[in-house]
């Protein structure tokens, strides 16, 4: 009966799922057929005739723009529709197989991206149209932008100054290995696949490669019930230090480049210098951010009206991310420490008052966060797969991430905890591997090209799919491993 009922279940969500895609498919039927007509030779004639006349120039001009923007907005709704559905019908899809959501996002961004080669019954050449114009692509960039800050605000706020501080050795040297041994693979697969490209896009991808997203590891561990092990702390402990090391890494070789490109002169004092500069930011952020974040609050608890926290909160967010950006650091390095000097003590003036803000945020993550990594799967080109040399650098940059990862296993100081453990739930690289992808590709070599090409962006997408596909069963296997081998 139980299985009937949850059979009956799966077949009604199914339905849904089917009537949303078909919804989306049948606007977008109906815009191009009225992008057809209003092409027509008919329409063009009708157009020609009621623009002739000198008096009528400057009120067709007008007309003209107005036009225009109204047909921009219906192709960045008719853009937000599909990608909206594409990353929860994806997202679900991928849940109902023990993955993360956000590999379903992004292999549906891939297909959204590629429909001018898919066969969609001639709805391909509308999709293809709305969602590679270049104004809709630029707003689709904006909001993706924004969904990271979000994005990463949270991942902020999901740790603590108390948790890094308190991390213990085996955990430390854990995270800088798992920063500097990936860097340094990286770096020697740009060299040997990337031999015309100058040596700072080699470093960054070194970059590409440092960072973690131990979120899916975190996953795994509670819903089997392993946090208390010392394994498991270890690496949730590694992931906060990780995290900054990462941004860290990536401040300095954003500083790298730009001084590179603007034609100026990389000396050991200069790196030393964005080091420090990026270090600093992130000691202020934890001395004066959390005395500063406490007053903030405590004078906004004077204000009356509905949604006061959550909208102050988006202020702080966005005010650190600002300061960051102007220091010559990435936006998201700013959020990220906006959200980890939040505590609870910051908000013990609201308790009682509103919802706790990780609920009040989230609405807006779910509606941002998808944005972007659709948005990152869209800048995928399979045509590229065509060329044995991409599907080699892809397979070379996914062994570089999985074993530089298990380099930072040797980290583990204590006897008895076992590292290939640790190293495994290391591996995964999800959200923070492709937002330091898009953030290369948006950066120009002194060539004038981007440092991360639409290939070397692909490869990223395959080898963060890869590298989180992988992690959950390999670490469950590990566990099992561990626990039979101690008993």
């Amino acid at each position: 009966m139980i299985l009937l009922d949850r059979t009956s279940r799966v077949k009604k969500h199914i339905i849904i799922l089917m009537f949303a895609v078909l919804s989306a498919v049948s606007l977008f039927g109906q815009y191009s057929s009225t992008e057809e007509t209003s092409s027509s030779p008919q329409a063009v004639l009708m157009q020609s005739h009621s623009d002739s006349g000198p008096q009528q120039t400057s009120e067709n001009t007008s007309s003209d723009s107005a036009g225009h923007h109204a047909v921009l907005v219906e192709e960045v709704l008719l853009a937000l529709i599909l990608i909206l559905l594409a990353a929860k019908v994806g997202g679900d899809i991928f849940e109902r197989f023990g993955q993360p959501a956000v590999l379903g996002e992004l292999i549906f961004g891939i297909l959204i991206g590629n429909a001018a080669i898919l066969p969609l019954g001639g709805l391909e050449t509308a999709i293809s149209s709305v969602v590679h114009d270049p104004h809709v692509d630029t707003f689709l960039t904006l909001l993706a932008e924004v969904g990271v800050v979000i994005l990463l605000f949270e991942v902020g706020l999901e740790s603590t100054v108390g948790e890094m501080l308190s991390v213990g050795p085996s955990s430390l040297l854990v995270a800088f290995l798992g920063v500097v041994a990936p860097v340094a693979l990286g770096f020697i697969v740009g060299e040997i696949f990337l031999p015309e490209e100058p040596w700072t896009v080699h470093l960054f991808l070194g970059a590409v490669l440092a960072a973690t997203s131990v979120g899916i590891t975190a996953r795994v561990l509670s819903d089997l019930g392993k946090t208390h092990l010392r394994e498991a702390k270890i690496i949730l402990g590694a992931a906060v230090i990780d995290d900054v090391l990462g941004l860290i890494t990536l401040a300095a070789v954003q500083g790298i480049i730009t001084a590179t490109t603007s034609g100026g002169s990389v000396s050991i004092a200069s790196i030393v210098w964005i080091v420090v500069k990026a270090f600093l930011f992130f000691l202020g952020a934890i001395v004066l951010g959390r005395f500063i974040s406490r007053y903030f609050y405590k004078l906004a608890a004077c204000l009356r009206g509905k949604g006061i926290l959550l909208t102050l909160t988006l202020v702080w967010c966005f005010g650190i991310a600002f300061l960051a950006s102007k220091l010559g650091l990435a936006p998201i390095v700013g959020a990220f420490a906006a959200g980890l000097v939040l505590e609870e003590a910051t908000f013990v003036d609201w308790q009682g008052r509103e919802k706790p803000l990780e609920s009040l945020l989230r609405p807006v993550a779910d509606f941002l966060v998808p944005v972007f990594f659709v948005h990152m799967g869209m800048k995928v080109q399979l045509s590229v797969f065509g060329e044995f040399s991409v599907l080699g650098f892809a397979a070379a940059l996914t062994f570089a991430a999985i074993v530089g990862k298990q380099v930072c296993s040797l980290g583990v100081l204590e006897k008895g905890v076992g590292r290939f453990v640790v190293g495994l739930g290391m591996i995964p690289r999800g959200e923070v591997g492709l937002i330091v992808a898009s953030i290369g590709a948006a950066m120009r070599t002194g060539q004038g090209h981007p440092v991360i090409t639409q290939a070397t962006f692909s490869a990223t997408v395959i080898m963060v799919v890869v590298t989180t596909m992988l992690t959950p069963p390999l670490l469950k296997w590990a566990l099992a491993r561990l626990e039979k081998k101690g008993s």
